[in-house]
């Protein structure tokens, strides 16, 4: 069974049972229910009478109802129903109709129930007359005996006034966070969700309590208090196995109408696997692009494109630590393991005051602490990559560790093509993954991670690509009290490439590129009741940049060094936010950001000459600053707002406003996400990048919320985010602002999303409708595009389809699909050739006048699971898949060749044809 019920509910039998007995007799019902789910049996029998069921919907979605009645007596009603199945049923004299499995409940209690009030506990066991073996079914013995106990918290009594209580929720078996759990209560109507860490804090007046807590991957459970005064809870809960007939998601399943946030999208891994990707691994990435308002340029593209924002305009962050490449080989794969991580929220609109950095999205990755418990592993063994994780405790239930490695052999399937130029070439990666997490004592914790990857190709040519990641992060998080707690976080991340030449010892050279960010960080939320609440905070980061150097490559190159002088800069900011919910229905959140930004020395920084085009040739002075000295500094507020108004208990409309800024830039020849793009820091001579976006949407639940639909709107303005000239040249650029233009932008679009939560058939259907536009007016007329006109940036997409279903045969055999459709992304063709000076010249169009051909791609996998013994060496399954199932050649670009004094256009798709995949995981 799933539940036994506290002592408290035994008192009221035994106190009762006389009265509840004779009162129930009296009440008739009457209907024909022929071969009806329990749950809807229940719901009638309310409707006609004043009984309240209590009972697990996962116990009774087998049990189903035929009964013919007129005028018979509820209890005989409920026997007749009952009758030669494992269920029973108790009534007390508050109508309450309390149904179990496998347990007779007795209206008595052990002569042990009353204890000394020394032991501050008034828990015990109800005493049962066990018809089910101990271990009853789906629930452990500890679950339930904390279920059934009565938790006294607190020292004296309060009367009237307020208390809090705080604690964290964490699974059983590993004793890892759950994040994003609520916990809550029915009556009154008070609760919270856990944070990252697995905390939670609920104030709420001084009394009892029957607490409900819910969350994605555990088994509900519920916890009775008596709370006192202030005090702590911590709760362990069961993990969620998928139940043989259906898939069920319980967790916050009123959040699309009840929550504050907009453009929010939460996924957890169970959700990213089922989700089919090219070669069979499960990609974060991948997955983040069918949502609703996400795009990217192409195939074989990780970069994201976020509400019509580019891709450096995302802020990717991996356990606090800031991500500047989030692919690996090409882009094929996210350069994040997933066996490792634990969840992912993508912010697109309100995004919270304590981010800031960048104008489109935040997209958050955590992962998980490591089993507290005991020692586990897990595994995949693919097509192109294997992938290995342990973890265990290092001092049971206090501290644990997970380290995770990934790594690729795609050079036999390059060796086996028929091309000799791709036989020729190689291509390799791999990266790992650490943990390591410690509780130091109830008001203090540690959580320390590190990651590296590589990256290595070669491709058809003499020229090696290499790009690496290095982060590293250790938090703090300490608790004050109850009511309040603070999280302190360094933060150290390096992005750098290499790209070597050696084939030709004349022409033999190196070009190197590097970025360093350490950044610290400090958060603190305070929560003054359960409706309300305040987060603050204060941050500083250090950026550090090594712009490029070309240098020789052995000691035969002729290559003459050339090397860019570095970029140093400080951004720090501090920022506040606060919750109130006013009523049910009315929730308000303010916040503040206020950033300042100081670029450093040394740098020689160049002045030009006024109301001409910025070129070599207008350079008119040149000042140098020392090392430390302040070369420019911007600086400003971020707004942040967020209104929600519930209609009704399954509808809400919400709205929302965000001003961000952003120091850095990407500099790139190419739409997509390359290994050779830049960024670039805002100086005396580019400046930041501001953005403001304004949210409205509405939301509706169906069918007990067990259906979520939305639709949201929204209107995005871009100031001063680069754009480049024509034939502007990036790498190695001495006067990189004589090749960059000031651009304004605007984006605006629908977003519909509807997506369902249970039964053996689930997923979601997403469409957007969005614009991107570009506008560069300013400056000298040979400055400005398509002659100041607003032209499609290079992922305005207008058109987006995605369906992802999922169907579930048995608990082993599941199959999911994936369909995207999109709207070909622009395109500047050539139109004419002419000549000029006896020198033949190409034509071009308006920049982004035309567009490659429409997209879309459906994808198939069948997951098939091994038997599901408790006991066994390891779990193991298989995952069979078809990418592009269809084998549309869909194009990535469009290019153009002269042959024979003929300009010929081609088109390049990168995966033409159907890629079957098979994959092995296990886990022990």
């Amino acid at each position: 069974m799933k539940h036994l019920y506290s002592w408290f509910v035994f008192l009221l039998f035994l106190l009762a049972s006389l009265t509840s007995n004779g009162q129930q007799a009296e009440k008739t019902i009457s209907g024909n229910f022929s071969h009806v789910p329990f749950e809807q049996f229940a719901s009638q029998l309310e409707a006609q009478t004043k009984l309240r069921f209590y009972f697990n919907p996962a116990a009774v979605d087998s049990l189903f109802i035929t009964l013919q009645a007129q005028d018979v007596p509820v209890r005989t009603a409920l026997e007749r129903a009952l009758q030669n199945t494992p269920f029973h049923f108790a009534i007390d004299d508050e109508n309450r109709v309390f149904v179990t499995a496998g347990v007779t409940l007795e209206p008595s209690l052990p002569d042990s129930f009353f204890r000394s009030e020394r032991e501050g506990n008034l828990a015990n066991n109800a005493r049962t007359t066990e018809k089910a073996p101990a271990s009853a079914p789906g629930r452990s013995r500890y679950v339930r005996e904390a279920e059934a106990k009565l938790y006294e918290i607190g020292s004296g009594s309060v009367r009237g006034g307020k208390v809090t209580l705080a604690g964290h929720i964490r699974e059983l078996k590993s004793g890892e966070p759950v994040i994003g759990a609520t916990i809550y209560s029915e009556a009154p109507s008070v609760g919270t969700s856990t944070d990252q860490f697995g905390y939670y804090s609920l104030t709420v007046p001084a009394g009892r309590y029957d607490l409900k807590i819910r969350g994605i991957g555990i088994k509900n459970t519920r916890r009775q208090v008596i709370l006192q005064g202030d005090g702590k809870l911590e709760i362990e809960v069961e993990e969620d196995i998928t139940p043989l007939k259906e898939v069920v998601i319980e967790a916050e399943k009123d959040k699309n109408v009840s929550g504050m946030q907009m453009g929010l999208e939460k996924l957890d891994i169970k959700t990213l696997r089922q989700v089919p990707t090219a070669f069979g691994e499960t990609d974060i990435l991948r997955v983040v692009l069918t949502l609703p308002g996400v795009k990217s340029v192409g195939e074989g593209s990780t970069g994201l494109n976020v509400r019509g924002g580019a891709t450096d305009q995302n802020l990717i962050l991996f356990n606090g630590t800031t991500i500047y490449n989030p692919s690996h080989l090409f882009g094929f794969f996210s350069a994040f393991n997933p066996d490792i991580l634990q969840s992912v929220e993508l912010y697109k609109s309100a995004i919270p005051a304590k981010y800031g950095g960048r104008l489109s999205s935040v997209l958050e990755i955590k992962t998980r602490e490591g089993n507290k418990k005991k020692f586990s592993g897990s595994g995949g063994i693919g097509p192109l990559t294997s992938r290995i994780t342990f973890e265990g405790p290092i001092i049971k239930d206090k501290s644990a560790f997970i380290i995770s490695a990934r790594t690729s052999y795609s050079d036999w399937i390059l060796h086996r093509l028929s091309n000799n130029s791709f036989r020729q070439s190689a291509a390799s990666f791999y990266d790992i993954s650490a943990n390591i997490s410690h509780q130091l004592n109830e008001k203090n914790s540690l959580y320390l991670t590190g990651y590296l990857s590589a990256d290595r190709f070669r491709l058809a040519s003499d020229t090696t690509y290499q790009y690496r990641n290095q982060t590293a992060s250790l938090k703090w998080q300490h608790n004050f009290n109850n009511k309040l707690y603070s999280v302190l976080t360094g933060a150290y991340s390096h992005y750098a490439y290499d790209i070597t030449s050696e084939k030709n010892p004349v022409n033999a050279s190196r070009l190197k590129y590097g970025i360093k960010q350490t950044s610290l960080q400090a958060d603190f939320s305070y929560f003054p009741s359960s409706k309300h609440t305040v987060d603050f905070g204060v941050s500083s980061l250090v950026y550090n940049i090594s712009p490029g150097s070309l240098t020789p490559n052995g000691e035969n190159s002729l290559i003459a060094p050339d090397i860019l002088a570095r970029e140093q800069a400080v951004e720090s900011a501090i920022y506040a936010s606060d919750r109130i919910d006013f009523t049910q229905r009315l929730s308000l959140s303010l916040g503040l950001r206020y950033s300042l930004f100081n670029a450093l020395g040394p740098r020689d920084v160049y002045q030009y000459t006024p109301g001409v085009s910025r070129t070599e040739t207008s350079i008119m002075d040149t000042v140098r600053y020392g090392s430390g000295k302040v070369l420019a500094t911007y600086h400003g507020p971020e707004y942040r707002m967020s209104l929600r108004y519930g209609l009704t208990d399954n509808s809400s409309v919400k709205a929302s406003y965000n001003r961000t800024r952003q120091y850095i830039h990407q500099l790139s020849n190419t739409a997509s996400v390359s290994p050779a793009d830049i960024w670039k820091l805002s100086d005396a001579n580019i400046r930041p990048q501001v953005g403001d976006q304004y949210s409205i949407g509405y939301y509706h639940n169906f069918r007990a919320n067990t259906i979520e639909a939305s639709v949201e709107t929204y209107y995005k303005s871009l100031h001063d985010f680069v754009d480049y000239k024509s034939g502007a040249t990036l790498i190695l650029n001495h006067h990189i602002e004589t090749d960059i233009v000031n651009a304004q932008g605007k984006a605006y679009g629908v977003e519909v999303l509807v997506k369902k939560l249970t039964g053996k058939i689930n997923g979601w259907v997403s469409y957007t409708y969005s614009r991107s536009l570009v506008r560069v007016n300013a400056g000298t007329p040979a400055d400005r595009i398509n002659g100041g006109r607003y032209y499609p940036s290079n992922f305005d997409k207008p058109h987006d389809f995605t369906l992802i279903g999922n169907y579930r045969f048995s608990r082993r055999f599941s199959s999911s699909l994936n369909f995207t459709y999109s709207t070909g992304r622009p395109i500047t063709l050539p139109l004419a050739k002419y000549y000029i000076a006896n020198s033949l010249r190409v034509y071009y169009s308006d920049r982004n006048a035309y567009r490659v051909p429409d997209y879309y791609r459906a994808d198939l996998a069948l997951n098939i699971e091994g038997n599901h013994k408790v006991k066994k060496l390891a779990h193991s399954s298989w995952t069979l898949g078809v990418y592009n199932l269809t084998g549309r050649q869909n194009p990535y670009s469009v290019y153009f060749k002269s042959e024979n004094g003929q300009i010929r256009g081609y088109k390049l798709s990168i995966f033409g044809r159907p890629i079957p995949t098979l994959t092995y995981n296990f886990k022990f």
